[in-house]
């Protein structure tokens, strides 16, 4: 299992989220849908060849965000990243993959 968290304005969350959960991210167990969501403030500065979703090059832009974070198996991870980067309104979207351990299984 894999975690990933993506930022990504509060307007279009849920269109990555619904695209992320119909590739297969976030199946827990007997729960499918399982995320968590928390709000904060995303910050950048697009520099001259930049194309921003939000913004103009050369001004800082304060952007209302939710941190979207949900499980993935291996074999959903690639096209669980591909579809989150199509429903993605940004250019580069800032987001991580991290491994997940199962206790149960390691044990």
């Amino acid at each position: 299992m894999f975690q990933i968290v993506v930022f990504v304005n509060v307007d279009k969350s849920n269109q990555v989220k619904e695209a992320m959960f119909t590739s297969g991210a976030g199946a827990i167990g007997e729960y499918e849908n399982c995320c968590f969501e928390s709000l904060g403030t995303g910050q950048f500065r697009p520099l001259e060849k930049a194309n921003p979703y939000l913004g103009k090059s050369g001004e800082i832009e304060k952007v209302s965000e939710v941190r979207l974070e949900m499980v993935c198996a291996k074999e959903n991870l690639k096209s669980t990243i591909e579809a989150m980067l199509k429903a993605h309104p940004y250019e580069t979207p800032a987001y991580y993959v991290i491994p997940h351990y199962d206790w149960n299984k390691i044990q």
